[in-house]
């Protein structure tokens, strides 16, 4: 629910930004104790604006903010450091990341354990390439759909409940869960790689023990997960994806 407080010293990221009027923005953040909420940063397109350096994606920033309206104002912000902009594909992965948070997250609906989480992403995806980037997007999509209620258990078959077998092969769809796999599923896992990964998302704090699951079978879980995704997000691809599509084809 909306406030009328000031809230500050508040921790969040930046997710999007989008013109408000001649001289203002309207920045859409994740906090760390409000969830998912819009600001609009009045004169943040003024070439004097402190605002203008600062409300830049995948950047920790503390904010002060207050009103009651669904559409807050924003009174200051202030980066906290850490690490430099991510360029190339680790850029990309940022604004697929946020993507998701728009798409999945209701406004001023508290996540204070994924607000950590992506936390830990984004400072893996600023240092990290290659394997070590597509475990680090697989760990926040598996901690994302769980930490909203979207994701089965998997170290058990979801429609009947019954306990996966080590060795045999399952995947997972979107309207059934993990279940057997056909010999035409090549991205399937085995029982015991699921329940594997089931550990460590069960751990009070998941994240390093899910990094180290997933960097074994990214490039399985991949196209599992983004079915996934899309199932829930409504779409057929992101636009991140879209956007990574016609950058290769370039």
């Amino acid at each position: 629910m909306a406030t009328s407080k000031r809230i500050a010293d508040e921790p969040a990221y930046v997710l999007h930004r989008y013109d408000w009027s001649e001289t203002s923005l309207i920045v859409e953040v994740f906090t760390r104790h409000h969830g998912r909420i819009a600001l609009v940063a009045k004169g943040a397109k003024r070439p004097s604006s402190s605002f203008r350096p600062v409300l830049l994606p995948m950047q920790p920033l503390r904010l002060a903010f207050g009103g009651d309206a669904e559409i807050r104002t924003l009174k200051s912000a202030e980066w906290q450091g850490g690490h430099t902009m991510p360029r190339g594909d680790a850029l990309l992965s940022g604004y697929y990341l946020n993507e998701l948070l728009l798409a999945l997250l209701a406004r001023d609906d508290p996540h204070p354990a994924l607000f950590d989480i992506y936390s830990d992403v984004v400072q893996v995806i600023a240092s990290e390439h290659g394997e070590a980037l597509q475990a680090a997007l697989r760990t926040y999509e598996l901690l994302l759909l769980r930490e909203i209620g979207l994701l089965p258990q998997l170290d058990v078959q979801t429609m009947t409940l019954a306990p996966l077998q080590p060795s045999t092969r399952y995947t997972l769809v979107p309207e059934g869960g993990l279940r057997h796999a056909s010999d035409a599923d090549r991205a399937a896992l085995d029982g015991s790689q699921w329940a594997y990964l089931q550990a460590a998302l069960d751990l009070g704090a998941p994240f390093a023990a899910t990094l180290r699951a997933c960097a074994a079978v990214a490039s399985e879980l991949k196209p599992q997960l983004r079915a996934l995704l899309h199932y829930h997000c409504g779409v057929t691809t992101l636009r991140t994806r879209r956007m990574m599509l016609d950058i290769q084809a370039l």
